[in-house]
């Protein structure tokens, strides 16, 4: 059975980072390696994986320079052994059966391209019913559910023949979000298969409210929502969907009474995904 990468990119994070690397020492299925790439000043890092490997976990730790995300996940795909890569955040944390799941699930269909596991977290808060199978008709409408780079696995050859992640898209560049979204895109457009396995289970916070300063909160929305509309326009998608994302964010806060910090925050995700659409351009690659 194929070996797994866990491809963890970490800037300042070292207490969540702790958490990640105690969930994956209790895993179950061994059979997986860590590569930490590193964009934190110093070398804060060092200690840590000092013990986690003491611990019995075989981790490669890269320091670049670079603080970009797709950029970092990237760099460590370069680096990993696996034949599967996952792209795990620094402050996500997985159960003790995940490795094992997925690649039991790999084992029992060979001509998967992908897995995506069930976040917690987000998928029991939405309980929303999606299909087993990645659809490209249900993606190109946003009606295919979540598959946050959290859930992710892939296979390495898949992701060498449709590319890798797009560095232009994600945390780090003005486009702030969307990076796998538009990567599942384009493997699905290329026929690859990939499926939800619900066994193999990942837990990230998942943010419900809208506390705190609201001028950060606008401006991270704003940003992300950039991505997005990148999405919009590099993959052609059709004007019903392109003004049904653009629409939403406003009217839903109405509709629903959120109040005024989500109707603002949702003006400014209307705004980010329109800056985005027009500034990558229609059709653009």
């Amino acid at each position: 059975m194929s070996k797994l990468s866990l491809i963890i990119a970490t800037l300042e994070r070292a207490d969540e980072l702790h958490r990640l690397l105690s969930s994956l020492v209790l895993q179950t299925d061994k059979n997986f390696e860590v590569v930490i790439v590193d964009q934190s000043k110093g070398d804060s890092l060092v200690p840590m994986i000092s013990e986690y490997s003491n611990l019995g976990l075989y981790i490669q730790h890269h320091k670049i320079n670079q603080q970009n995300l797709s950029h970092a996940r990237n760099y460590g795909a370069r680096m990993a052994k696996g034949d599967i890569l996952a792209f795990p955040d620094d402050d996500c944390w997985y159960e003790p059966d995940l490795i094992m799941e997925v690649r039991k699930a790999f084992f029992s269909k060979p001509q998967l391209d992908g897995i995506v596991a069930y976040w917690v977290e987000y998928q029991e808060k939405e309980k929303s019913f999606v299909d087993k199978r990645l659809s490209l008709d249900a993606w190109r409408k946003f009606h295919g559910g979540n598959a946050s780079s959290i859930t992710l696995f892939l296979k390495r050859r898949m992701l060498d023949s449709i590319g890798w992640f797009d560095e232009r898209l994600g945390v780090g560049g003005w486009f702030g979000a969307a990076e796998e979204t538009d990567l599942i895109m384009r493997a699905l457009s290329a026929g690859a298969e990939i499926e939800r396995c619900p066994t193999a289970r990942v837990h990230h916070i998942y943010a419900t409210t809208l506390s705190g300063n609201l001028i950060e909160l606008c401006r991270k929305a704003r940003m992300r929502a950039h991505g997005t509309g990148a999405v919009y326009a590099k993959h052609s998608l059709s004007f019903f969907v392109v003004l049904r994302g653009s629409i939403a964010p406003i009217i839903l806060p109405i509709i629903r009474l959120a109040g005024f910090r989500a109707l603002l925050c949702g003006v400014c995700i209307t705004i980010g995904r329109i800056e985005g659409f027009f500034k990558w351009g229609w059709g653009k690659s």
